[in-house]
């Protein structure tokens, strides 16, 4: 259980990583973040676009976690989905920052799929206990 909690924790961080490069990025500005990033270019701007994809990741494969604990889903199987999926992000965040724009799309789906196991599995568990969630 610790395993995927800790790799919902790493989900909820690495947006932060990203704006991290985002931020480091010759006139950025502060005090105007939004309007900074349109005019970003490069790293920069990829590292922007990989923290929004990673904010917008991140709710769906929390609640599948939660969801495949509270059902009775085998801890292995949620173990193994979360790591998959947290390293499949990382591996989905150095696409983007490198601009390997045909990579990551397939990518993208494999961690995908990691969340939707985990809601299939979640949702099986449910039906077969008769639990309404």
């Amino acid at each position: 259980m610790v395993i995927s909690y800790i790799c919902v924790f790493m989900a909820a961080i690495m947006p932060y990583v990203f704006v991290g490069f985002a931020k480091s990025a010759e006139g950025y500005d502060n005090a105007n973040p939004r309007e900074s990033v349109e005019k970003m270019q490069g790293l920069a701007k990829r590292a922007s676009g990989a923290q929004f994809n990673s904010f917008e990741a991140f709710p769906a494969f929390a609640v599948a976690v939660i969801l495949a604990h509270l059902t009775g889903v085998t801890q292995s199987h949620i173990t193994v989905l979360a790591v998959l999926f947290v390293l499949i992000r990382i591996v989905y965040g150095i696409c983007y920052l490198t601009d390997k724009a045909s990579l990551r799309t397939p990518v993208w789906f494999a961690g995908f799929l990691c969340v939707a196991i985990l809601f299939i599995k979640a949702i099986m568990h449910a039906h077969a206990l008769h639990i309404v969630i």
